[in-house]
């Protein structure tokens, strides 16, 4: 059974065959059962209620035509049941304040909202941070304009066309017999263990970039590559492609301009270190937290499946 980790199982219809019937989409901006999230310096809004689980503050849309009508970037979401969900940067806005809602912080929500809303905000995440850093034809210089419900921006000049994306990266675990090689980020901070990560260059396969991410970054060639899941990733947009790789040896030589430490473990020692990092503990010995993917692939192979 497909296991499905946080940001994925987005349970909108994207209705993509859609996005470009102007008159359609005009008709939705005009349905008082539409509703918007509206989000912050990329902070979506939430409700955040005592002894319950923080859910979107789903708003009505017609209050924040004014803010569509002058400029503030609209993405539509998809529908739900029928009825369309849009995103709004309220970031010019001076949002007022109501009891029980708040600013959150997305990686934050995501380990205590349910999948499918945790999935909604970083869809809305994601492409609102596209529309920012895009913003000028990469043709022409020009500034763009939104076009297709905010899943495409159009050069007034060259006519050019911009569209979203995304970047693919491959995580994998290497493994050699029955141990497993984590490793510590050298640039960010924190002293837990996780899955080595890199971007997949052009003109490679994922296999392909999972063998030479291994080899640059610890120095192991890798034979067999197996597939284990993907997760979106809205930080600010990539897919996470998570791999188990078989390792021809086990002396590593650690590229310590991307790694601060590489250690061997265990399948019992990343056991123990999955229960830590679930219960908050961020010992050196423990885990990236649940929400990650590299978390789940370590999981997933001290538990037998690979």
């Amino acid at each position: 059974m497909e296991e499905v980790y946080a940001f994925g199982g987005n349970p909108l219809d994207r209705v993509s065959e859609r996005r470009s019937d102007a008159a359609w989409i005009a008709g939705l901006l005009d349905d008082p059962a539409s509703r918007v999230v509206l989000l912050s310096a990329l902070k979506p809004r939430v409700r955040a209620a005592d002894g319950a689980l923080p859910t979107i503050d789903w708003q009505t849309l017609g209050s924040w035509r004014a803010h569509i009508e002058t400029g503030a970037t609209c993405i539509l979401l998809g529908l739900a049941d029928g009825k369309a969900r849009f995103a709004l940067d309220a970031t010019a806005a001076s949002l007022p304040a109501t009891a029980g809602t708040e600013l959150g912080d997305l990686r934050a929500l995501a380990g205590v909202m349910a999948g499918g809303d945790a999935a909604v905000l970083g869809e809305a995440r994601a492409m609102l941070d596209w529309h920012a850093r895009h913003r000028f034809c990469a043709a022409c210089g020009t500034p763009t304009k939104v076009d297709s419900a905010g899943w495409c921006r159009r050069c007034p000049a060259c006519k050019a066309q911009h569209f979203p994306r995304v970047d693919p990266v491959v995580i994998m675990l290497p493994v050699h017999g029955e141990r497993a090689l984590l490793g510590r980020n050298a640039r960010r901070a924190g002293a837990r263990f996780s899955c080595l990560a890199g971007f997949v260059e052009p003109g490679e396969t994922l296999e392909e970039a999972v063998r030479r991410e291994v080899h640059e970054e610890a120095g192991l060639t890798v034979a067999r590559v197996t597939y284990v899941a993907s997760q979106p990733w809205p930080f600010p947009s990539s897919l996470m492609c998570g791999f188990v790789a078989e390792a021809t040896g086990s002396e590593v030589t650690m590229d310590r301009t991307e790694l601060a430490a590489a250690q061997w473990f265990s399948r019992a020692e990343v056991l123990d270190m999955v229960r830590r990092s679930k219960d908050g503990d961020g010992a050196a010995d423990s885990l990236a937290p649940p929400i990650a993917i590299g978390h789940q692939i370590a999981r997933r192979w001290a538990s037998g499946e690979y």
